[in-house]
């Protein structure tokens, strides 16, 4: 896919290219981002410098990851960074971001979020859209949910970061939860409790 530009009330959502290495590299000093996120750690100026000319641009190079530099309409500062990959299953992506230390507390990532969201839904034909993020990490779950996320439960060792394997929180947002149609028909399950609280699984005929 060529890459595009999305544009929200107050950002620009533009792909990744050479001149965002050096403020890369700058963002992601901050403990937290190599703490949460599964970036290197250390994270070196050529890891930037990989990652701004080669893995962002490959990504839409051979449609398995749209990444997107979160840009401040008017005078271009970096706010973050957001990602959409494609899944293995058919009309499922995972989103995932980070935002800079001295822009966070303005609502810029979950305003990025949802504008990309709809991009998905819209123009990918997304049907699901997919969150994780490690059991603990507040401040991305919290985003996640005031973009309309609805959690779903947790994932054992669903998460390998720096080689590590650690539990995971996940949610997913749907083009209903936006108002807008998917690809394909959804039919919400009712998930009602049996009466004597036995799953389907193990209950038997009277």
């Amino acid at each position: 896919m060529e890459p595009i530009t999305l544009t929200t009330e107050r950002l620009v959502l533009r792909p990744f290219g050479p001149q965002d290495t050096h403020r890369v590299h700058a963002a992601c000093q901050d403990p937290d981002i190599q703490r949460w996120t599964v970036i290197p750690s250390p994270y070196r100026f050529t890891d930037a410098e990989l990652f701004t000319t080669t893995l962002a641009p490959a990504g839409w190079q051979d449609d398995s990851a749209y990444g997107f530099a979160l840009t401040l309409r008017g005078n271009g500062a970096l706010v973050g960074a957001l990602g959409i990959d494609r899944r293995s299953r058919p009309g499922t992506y995972e989103v995932g971001y980070w935002s800079t230390k001295e822009h966070r507390g303005n609502g810029y990532v979950i305003e990025a979020v949802l504008g990309s969201a709809r991009w998905a839904f819209l123009s990918l034909g997304a049907d699901r859209l997919e969150w994780r993020a490690e059991i603990g990490n507040l401040a991305s779950r919290a985003v996640a949910l005031r973009a309309g996320f609805r959690l779903e439960g947790e994932q054992r060792s669903g998460l390998l970061n720096k080689g590590v394997r650690r539990d995971a929180w996940t949610a997913a947002l749907l083009p209903s939860d936006l108002g807008l149609a998917g690809t394909h028909p959804y039919v919400p399950g009712r998930h009602a409790p049996r009466p004597d609280g036995a799953p389907d699984s193990v209950r038997r005929p009277a």
